[in-house]
């Protein structure tokens, strides 16, 4: 009901007639009525048999484009039967089609030209290298020749990676859910040769499935009409595209505020319990996402609301779904990290591709609960996801990679590549792989018979058939903790300690299995964005556990950023670069440039950097960064920031994110990342430009706050005033240390954590005079805490400070 209010409010200006206008030029009167049904969206109209007219049009042409594919595997035309284009890009994605028997174009002006030229009409594909509808679409209808042939004889076929072009997906996926209520990749829309969309959808099958259009007949159709009835086309894409303008708009009145904080937050917390799914945790049913967002703001709810009712029950909703995810087959048991989500409310069935992004989340979202509870359970997996990254997902340079597919060869042998095949286990395999009889055990019960037990292991497979529309995991078991260790224990008359020691063999064994399978596609694009959410997840984590090696990873991780993704000359931050054959950093010319995401994203993880390491190095790019960002993407006008760079005249449209999905929106993440900072500079047009961006968003944060929670968590930390924690002493000494160490044991969502070492030169001090006056006392690292530098007594003692933010916590003061 939610989600359905958050779309109408998207489009409240949108004309329904309009939508039905698109459609008329595919209807016919007392057609048969075809339905695009399901995943395809788009235009639900009738779909002619060709006429002999456009028949006419798909007479072969001459030989394509071919080339030596420049990426991935260096494979040549001479090996493929076909080679085009894309096989002189560097994305994975694009390079998956480099040998398709289509004529495909990367996005950009030699396209744009060729259809101008040509008067053709443009047909974008977008999805993502791990995109497993994507893999099933280029199968079916890329690698298709008749309809390859179709497509390149009559449209110029472009094809987007919407992981390096987010920008342009934003445009038409806007377009896409406004005409068919629904999204998704791989997205399919037609163009005019001026950019303008007119029909689009998702996912097609090749040909006519019942009720529903194959992709050649809406390919013939698309033909005919772009003959016979193209004035109606253009014309009803236009006032569409007229109508998102204005739709889509987001300003903030003159000398408007933004919404109360408690009354927003009151909102967000009873439209979250409302969808809360009790049983399992998370947020409606299946399929279930992890939504770190939502769980983030719930355990900030609780901070400022301990002693209510709806505090208690906004922390049970955060921890209790972060422990049954962790439980759960959506958590990688044997290999570590988080699969994309779950098939089933139970977060048993994952979709199992892995996304960086998910694990920089939820790394957070778990060293928070730890902060919170003191569970070493919350910290395990913390360490679990950074485990995960840090083996399977990092560049020798520094960088992290985007992504691991689902989808990849069997062990068993075969060409067919099949979902969660790298992942899944037979019973067989599993007491192949564990025969020990356990020493004590009750029935003499062998490893893998406690194993079995323990992760819910079936002789017949753990997967029921509505999991598996394909059959892929027929037989198969997906891990699932089914008993406590106490449970499992006592279940085989041994001890806890026993069943740990156990199960952490039995693992490591699997996982050398694992190491052997056939690997699933790894995405080896590196994003400016990802790898900030990243680095935010390094320090944080290694902050608060105050592990060294992750710290050094951090600082690893922002040396890469600033090294490869930052262009000095331009001062812009670079969207994307990639591994290269002999495994270095490659970068596309020209290069992609960052997008408001990349520079929040960035700016917030040297944020991060910053008060983990106290390093001022981060703390100055962070400044400087944000300093870009205003001057490229700021809405100067109605307040808040441009997705991109309104001045880029292929984009459509002039977008602000207005939702935290599965990333948290930049605008979101700014909101928090310019409040931060007018702590750190003193710079207090930064404090007005947060507000004024919240202002921006105050209609979207007052109606349908579940939409925004992360930009709820900025709102209240407006509403609540940042503290001031200020560390005096000698940045690597052991007392520095100990007042961090106190510091980060505890959640503080409402701070800044400052370091000064009496040096007046230094890049605070130079901004902040007021630190000078702030000295260790009897040459002890000293603390102090601070709202709007009215600061408390000096503190040396750890646990004396700890006790006051334990405090100061309990019952925030409002402006």
């Amino acid at each position: 009901m939610l989600r359905q209010v958050w779309r109408r409010s998207v489009f409240k200006t949108f004309p329904t007639r309009t939508a039905g206008s698109l459609t008329a030029a595919f209807l016919a009167a007392g057609s048969p009525r075809w339905s695009s049904g399901g995943l395809t969206g788009g235009f639900k109209g009738i779909l002619h048999p060709p006429s002999d007219r456009s028949q006419r049009l798909l007479q072969p042409q001459p030989a394509r484009y071919l080339s030596m594919a420049s990426g991935g595997d260096q494979a040549t035309s001479t090996r493929h039967k076909h080679t085009n284009r894309l096989a002189q890009e560097r994305s994975p994605y694009l390079l998956q089609h480099a040998h398709n028997p289509v004529d495909w174009y990367p996005w950009g002006q030699e396209a744009f030209e060729k259809a101008k030229r040509e008067d053709k009409p443009i047909f974008l594909s977008v999805g993502y290298s791990t995109c497993h509808w994507c893999h099933v679409m280029e199968r079916e209808s890329f690698e298709d020749e008749e309809i390859g042939n179709i497509l390149s004889n009559n449209f110029v076929c472009i094809k987007l990676d919407r992981e390096e072009r987010p920008d342009v997906d934003k445009v038409y996926m806007t377009f896409v859910q406004a005409t068919s209520g629904g999204g998704g990749w791989p997205m399919s829309v037609w163009l005019t040769p001026d950019l303008r969309p007119f029909i689009g959808g998702t996912y097609f099958p090749p040909r006519d499935q019942g009720r529903r259009p194959g992709f050649k007949t809406v390919l013939m159709r698309i033909i005919e009409q772009w003959q016979s009835n193209r004035a109606a086309l253009e014309s009803s894409g236009e006032r569409i595209m007229e109508a998102l303008k204005k739709g889509t708009t987001l300003s903030a009145n003159p000398g408007e505020s933004p919404p109360l904080a408690p009354d927003v937050a009151n909102r967000c917390f009873q439209q979250l319990a409302h969808s809360y799914e009790e049983e399992y945790g998370g947020f409606r049913d299946a399929p279930k996402f992890p939504s770190p967002v939502n769980l983030m703001f719930l355990i900030s709810y609780w901070s400022v609301n301990r002693s209510t009712s709806e505090g208690v029950e906004a922390l049970q909703m955060a921890m209790h779904t972060l422990r049954m995810m962790a439980l759960g087959g959506i958590h990688d048991h044997v290999a570590q990290g988080f699969h994309r989500y779950s098939t089933d409310s139970s977060w048993h069935v994952p979709h199992f591709e892995k996304m960086l992004y998910d694990q920089a989340q939820l790394a957070v979202a778990y060293i928070t609960a730890f902060q919170v509870s003191g569970e070493q359970f919350y910290a395990d997996v913390a360490k679990d996801i950074l485990l995960y990254v840090s083996r399977d997902l990092s560049d020798k340079s520094g960088g992290f990679y985007s992504a691991e597919d689902a989808d990849s060869i069997p062990a068993s042998g075969g060409k067919e590549k099949r979902e969660g095949a790298f992942c899944v286990w037979t019973a067989s395999e599993v007491r192949e792989l564990l025969p020990d009889v356990v020493e004590g055990a009750v029935g003499a019960a062998t490893l893998a018979d406690i194993f079995m037990h323990h992760y819910g292991v079936k002789e017949q497979g753990n997967v029921a058939p509505e999991q598996d529309p394909h059959g892929e995991l027929q037989g198969k078991n997906v891990l699932i903790v089914r008993y406590s260790v106490e449970l499992t224990a006592a279940h085989f008359g041994i001890t806890v300690e026993k069943v740990n020691e156990l199960m952490t063999s039995a693992r490591a064994r699997m996982a050398e299995v694992r190491k052997v399978r056939p690997r699933p596609h790894l995405d080896t694009k590196m994003l400016a964005s990802w790898n900030g959410l990243m680095l935010s997840a390094f320090a944080r984590v290694g902050a608060v556990l105050g592990d060294e090696a992750l710290l050094e990873r951090a600082v690893q991780a922002g040396g890469f950023l600033k090294e490869h993704l930052w262009d000095p000359d331009q001062q812009k931050i670079l969207r994307s670069c990639y591994r290269g054959d002999q495994m270095e950093v490659q970068q596309i010319s020209p290069p992609i440039c960052g997008f408001l995401d990349d520079y929040a994203f960035i700016i917030c993880g040297l944020l991060d950097l910053y008060e983990a390491t106290f390093q001022a190095e981060w703390l100055q790019w962070a400044e400087e960064l944000q300093t870009r960002q205003d001057l490229l993407f700021w809405d100067e006008q109605g307040g808040g920031y441009f997705c991109s760079d309104p001045s880029d005249g292929t984009v459509l449209l002039r977008l602000k994110e207005d939702q935290d999905g599965a990333e948290p929106s930049a605008n979101s993440v700014s909101a928090s990342n310019l409040l931060r900072l007018s702590h750190y500079t003193g710079r207090q047009e930064w404090l007005q430009k947060s507000q004024q961006l919240l202002a921006a968003f105050s209609d979207r944060l007052t109606r349908i706050p579940i939409a925004l929670p992360e930009m709820v968590r900025a709102l209240m930390a407006q509403h609540y005033t940042l503290q001031q924690i200020v560390v005096c002493g000698q940045r690597n000494s052991p007392d520095t240390a100990s007042l961090l160490s106190a510091v980060n044991s505890l959640f503080l969502p409402f701070k800044v954590l400052m370091h000064t070492d009496g040096n007046p030169g230094s890049f605070l001090c130079q901004r902040l005079p007021v630190l000078t006056s702030m000295t260790q006392l009897d040459g002890t690292a000293t603390a102090y805490v601070c709202q709007d530098f009215s600061c408390s007594l000096p503190i040396t003692e750890p646990q004396e400070l700890r006790r006051l933010l334990l405090d100061r916590t309990a019952v925030p003061e409002a402006d």
